[in-house]
């Protein structure tokens, strides 16, 4: 006969195995779904633009923020982090990044959502390189699941233009 011991020994050792399998094929579901989000940003107003003592420039806007990321979420699926960053090139970078906004979601229930606001971090850029510059608003999201790796990917909308003269 076994002792109690080596009996508790098995069942723990078959229980975390069957415990690990299971987070294994969770998060080998997670490559079957196909999401298909969608996002739109216009930029209402342009606040100010300025040249800082510092001869950075910087801008604060006025933009709608709208989004579809019900088809991210699936019964593995935690939270997702999403940010919506200015993307543009300069002389010196070939690609400058600024986060304008940003939010976690937690529920599929409020993955669809429109926002007026402006923005929640500040838009500036080392040097005076944006005026008159093209930029493109790139909406980044981070799907964080219960188990598994994590996802990202980002929607790119293309088309946008800071002013010629500061205001």
């Amino acid at each position: 006969m076994h002792s109690f011991g080596y009996r508790a020994n098995a069942l723990l050792t078959f229980a975390i195995t069957i415990l690990a399998v299971i987070c294994a094929l969770a998060s080998v579901s997670d490559n079957f779904n196909s999401p298909s989000p969608s996002s739109q940003v216009q930029v209402l107003n342009i606040n100010w633009f300025r040249n800082k003592p510092d001869g950075d420039d910087e801008v604060s806007m006025t933009m709608n923020i709208s989004a579809d990321l019900q088809s991210l979420f699936t019964w593995n699926t935690k939270q997702v982090f999403v940010f919506l960053a200015a993307e543009y090139e300069t002389p010196k970078n070939s690609l400058n990044q600024v986060s304008l906004w940003d939010g976690i979601i937690p529920a599929k229930e409020h993955a669809k959502f429109n926002i007026h606001t402006t923005n929640k971090y500040r838009f500036v850029d080392q040097g005076s390189n944006l005026r008159q510059r093209d930029f493109n608003l790139t909406l980044h999201w981070h799907v964080m699941p219960k188990t598994g790796k994590m996802f990202a990917d980002k929607i790119v909308m293309t088309g946008f233009r800071l002013p010629q003269s500061y205001r």
